[in-house]
């Protein structure tokens, strides 16, 4: 079947039986209320408080839509790029979308090679008109704007790998839980062919980020599709996971991409009850149609992405016209995405379309002709993302007036990004308090503005006095406020440092007093503090008291910091005698499970944050290399090699049995450090500062690919719990 006629029908079905609800419900929140200006109100941006961390927002070029742009000519081609994915003049996307072809002149396997165990004859990308244009586009914005998170999702599996033996109609894999066939188990198969894939995008200067073995498992079509229930999933990442990481890539899985948020939530659970599985997958991606992502997915401690979402009314470019196409609603469903569900990345459906393949809203800009239409979807992700950089962390963020949506951002190198949606018709004036985030007097404010009038402009500039700034949101309007990195000096505080301090372990302190001053009259100190052994605690009026629970020399650094954001240290040493938990070697080294012989393993040798800790067979690679760092009070850091980053409980869980050891970038937090005991035998248990539980092999298991999880201390030798240095 042309591509073009399958894509015509590439949605209909969804937006009949599943989109409508969603529609409806989107198209009443972006009903227009009364047209009064309001008061002023106030806004609370808190960096102390944090939730995700930001993957970025993107699309998809899938179905032919990356060769229509790759065969238009150069001005088309710069303009579409550019409109997508330029960080200055477009919606700086960061993240693209790639479907894995499974029909004959756009995969690589195109031709049964006589069973499951058969040699492959897989085909070059260049043979299928470079994967269909979408290794082009991704080097091209790789090469124009640094863009270099590509990943991928089979929609079907080649046909003679499947119960129905075609790539439409829906299916299964054979093999997969409940899915036999009489040519065999193709799981392998399916795998090598997927990984076969990765390997070609690496190997053309692309690495994939993840690779997917399904797109909306749960809806049956007359084009590329599988039926796949979320056990059958799970038993196909079984034999996925393996098989990548034995590859050698650094790509990881990805499952499922259901149609809908509450879909994505079962598929993500039958993930979660699968050992194997879920040690190999580092994102669940889900869809919107069947169902807005509103919520988080119930126990998923991993990244979750809303990976493709449109509509399908006729085209329309409006920023606000009160349907769900326009730029407003889609910039409250991003909002909602980020603030309500926890979302990582956010991804529309296609990126560009054209009118003779679909004539509606499923792309964020139209190439028609010789003209490329922007839309207000795409002003709305500009908002998003060219403020809003890979690696970011949502801080707090709150509005008394509850129709300006509010959120707010820290990126990597320390710029503020506030992103005020007014979704009422009256202007609103906000006073943003800003607190812990590094922002002083005399910074420099600079709004950008989206609305029927203005497309990502720059307005006037403001700056910061008091800890704060106040500046005006016109109605059914989006503005993102930048605040660039960096301090700008306001008042003096001085903290008197009280000189070194003693004490023993299991032993109450009296009760230490810290004292500052402030250059500035009427203004209120907080206090704050690091390196406290363990077992003490800083009060906000800088009271340190407490038990400290074991021995060692700490160095505490205590900030007092006034309402403007202005702040000072003072240093001192803080030594506790008793047991520290010391003497574990330095150095790296492999950490070498009792229970299973096998060692500690950062997933698919990694340096992306939030990749799983598992075991492995060991061996020599620098995954498997670790180094306990001291920090304070016998507790310290576990860090690897080949990632520098620390052996960490995702979101400083407390749970135990929950195999959600993960690695992030080096942290004080108290998910991060661990107290290594020595065992009778020599061999060493790391105890996690923050839920007093034991680093542990998930399940008691001894396969390779076990996540860890945390459990009490057993405090025994020859345990999943004990690590002997090699």
């Amino acid at each position: 079947m042309p591509i073009s006629t399958r894509r015509i029908s590439r949605r209909k079905g969804v937006s009949l039986i599943a989109v409508l609800s969603v529609i409806g419900a989107s198209a009443l929140a972006v009903v227009v209320p009364s047209g009064a200006a309001y008061a002023a109100d106030t806004a609370t941006i808190n960096g102390a408080t944090t939730y995700q961390t930001i993957a970025g927002f993107g699309a998809s070029e899938a179905f032919g839509e990356a060769a229509a742009v790759m065969n238009a000519s150069s001005s088309v081609q710069q303009q579409a790029l550019a409109d997508l994915y330029s960080p200055t003049t477009g919606a700086g996307l960061t993240i693209l979308r790639n479907e894995i072809g499974a029909t004959s002149g756009n995969t690589i396997e195109p031709t049964n090679p006589g069973g499951p165990g058969a040699t492959p004859n897989y085909l070059p990308l260049s043979q299928i008109n470079q994967d269909m244009g979408q290794l082009w586009f991704a080097q091209q914005i790789k090469a124009r704007f640094g863009v270099t998170n590509v990943y991928a999702d089979a929609w079907s599996a080649p046909g003679f790998m499947k119960t129905n033996n075609s790539v439409s109609g829906g299916g299964q894999v054979c093999g997969s839980a409940g899915a036999s066939c009489s040519s065999g188990d193709w799981r392998q198969a399916y795998s090598n062919y997927l990984v076969q894939y990765a390997r070609d995008y690496a190997a053309a200067g692309v690495p994939l980020t993840y690779l997917g073995p399904s797109n909306e498992p749960d809806y049956s079509t007359n084009y590329d599709s599988m039926s796949m229930s979320p056990a059958q999933m799970a038993s196909v990442v079984d034999v996925l996971g393996p098989t990548l990481r034995s590859s050698g890539l650094a790509t990881q899985v990805t499952c499922c991409a259901a149609t809908g948020w509450p879909k994505a939530g079962q598929y993500a659970a039958a993930i979660e009850a699968d050992p194997t599985a879920l040690a190999a997958v580092g994102m669940v991606g889900g869809h919107g149609y069947s169902g807005a992502p509103t919520s988080p997915l119930p126990g998923w401690t991993k990244q979750s992405w809303e990976t493709e979402w449109s509509t399908f009314e006729g085209f329309s470019s409006a920023w606000d016209d009160g349907s769900d196409a326009s730029g407003m609603a889609w910039a409250q469903h991003i909002n909602q995405g980020l603030t309500g569900a926890n979302l990582n990345a956010f991804l529309y459906w296609w990126g560009s379309t054209t009118p003779s393949e679909n004539g509606d809203n499923e792309g964020l800009l139209e190439i028609n002709g010789s003209s490329v239409i922007p839309t207000g979807r795409l002003w709305a992700f500009a908002n998003y993302s060219r403020y809003i950089h890979p690696g970011a962390v949502r801080i707090g963020a709150s509005s008394s007036n509850g129709a300006v949506n509010l959120s707010a951002y820290k990126n990597t190198d320390g710029s503020l990004a506030i992103v005020a949606l007014n979704t009422g018709s009256g202007s609103d004036a906000l006073t943003y308090s800003l607190a812990n985030t590094g922002v002083a007097n005399g910074a420099t404010v600079t709004p950008y503005l989206t609305n029927n009038s203005n497309q990502v402009a720059a307005q006037g500039t403001t700056t910061v006095a008091g800890g704060a700034f106040t500046a005006t949101v016109p109605g059914r309007s989006l503005v993102t406020y930048v605040i660039p990195a960096g301090v700008v000096s306001g008042n003096t505080i001085t903290v008197t440092n009280p000189g070194s301090q003693t004490g023993t372990a299991g032993t109450a302190i009296s009760g230490l007093q810290i004292h500052g001053a402030d250059s500035a009259s009427g203004q209120t100190l907080t206090y704050s503090a690091t390196g406290l052994p363990t077992g003490l605690s800083i009060s906000p009026s800088g009271l340190i008291t407490g038990t400290p629970s074991a021995g060692g020399t700490s160095t505490v650094t205590v900030t007092a910091t006034d309402a403007t954001g202005a702040s000072g240290s003072a240093s001192f040493t803080w030594t506790i005698t008793g047991s520290t938990g010391g003497g574990f070697p330095s150095g790296y080294h492999r950490l070498v499970i009792a229970k299973s012989s096998l060692c500690l393993d950062v997933f698919g040798n990694t340096g992306t944050a939030g990749a799983a800790i598992d075991q492995y067979t060991c061996n020599s690679q620098s995954n498997q290399q670790f180094q306990f760092v001291p920090v304070s009070g016998g507790y310290g850091q576990i860090q690897a090699q080949n990632s520098s980053q620390d052996v960490t409980v995702a979101n400083s869980s407390t749970a135990q049995g929950t195999p959600d050891i993960v690695q992030q970038p080096v942290s004080s937090s108290a998910a991060s450090l661990w107290l290594p005991q020595q065992q009778s035998d020599g061999s060493w248990q790391f105890k996690n500062q923050n839920s007093g539980l034991c680093l542990d092999v998930y399940g008691n298991g001894s396969t390779t690919g076990q996540q860890l999880d945390q459990w009490p201390c057993k405090n025994a030798p020859g345990t999943n719990q004990d690590f002997n240095p090699r």
